[in-house]
C-alpha cells in the first residue's frame, strides 16, 4: 500500500545579476543544484537527465527519502530551463521550468515545480504524512531560493 503526495508551487523573485550569468547557472544542473539544500547525490544519467537522490528525512518513526531522475531543456534565446520527469527512477515525478527574463538591470525569475511523491504507507497515513512532506518541500524549495539570490547578488 502507498499514499501520493502532490505538491505543485510557484515563485516569482528578481535578482541583481545580468541574465547571461543567471542563465549559466540555472541551466547547469549541477552548479544549480549545487543551491538545493539536502541533496544527498546528483547522479548524471547522460542526454540532459539527472537522478537527484536527497538526504532522508524523519517524521515520527518513518524515514523518507525522495528519489527522481528529470530530463532538463534549456533554451537561452526563450530564457527558459524546463525539466520533465523521468519515469522509471526511484519515488517521484518531478517537472518544472525556470522563467529567466532580463530587466537590463536586473534579472526576473519565474520557478514552477509540480512533483509526485509515492510513499510506501497505509492510506490512514496520509492525513499525517502529506502536511510534513509538503512542508518539508515548500521548505527546501524557498531555501533553494534563498541561496540562489545570495549567490546572485541579492534581491533587486
Amino acid at each position: 500500500m502507498a499514499i501520493t503526495v502532490s505538491i505543485d508551487l510557484g515563485y516569482e523573485f528578481e535578482v541583481k545579476a545580468k541574465f547571461a550569468d543567471v542563465f549559466a547557472v540555472l541551466s547547469d544542473v549541477p552548479a544549480s543544484a549545487s543551491h538545493f539544500p539536502k541533496v544527498d547525490k546528483l547522479v548524471d544519467l547522460g542526454g540532459g537527465a539527472y537522478r537527484w537522490e536527497m538526504a532522508k528525512i524523519g517524521i515520527a518513526s518513518i524515514n523518507l527519502q525522495t528519489i527522481y531522475a528529470s530530463k532538463y531543456v534549456s533554451n537561452k534565446a526563450k530564457g527558459s530551463v524546463v525539466w520533465t520527469p523521468v519515469k522509471g527512477e526511484g519515488n517521484a515525478l518531478v517537472s518544472g521550468s525556470w522563467a529567466i527574463k532580463d530587466n537590463k538591470k536586473s534579472t526576473h525569475l519565474t520557478l514552477q515545480v509540480q512533483g509526485e511523491l509515492t510513499i510506501p504507507l497505509p492510506g490512514l497515513m496520509k492525513m499525517v504524512v502529506a502536511p510534513v512532506v509538503e512542508a518539508e518541500f515548500e521548505k527546501m524549495t524557498e531555501q533553494y531560493i534563498d541561496n540562489l539570490t545570495k549567490h546572485f547578488g541579492g534581491e533587486a
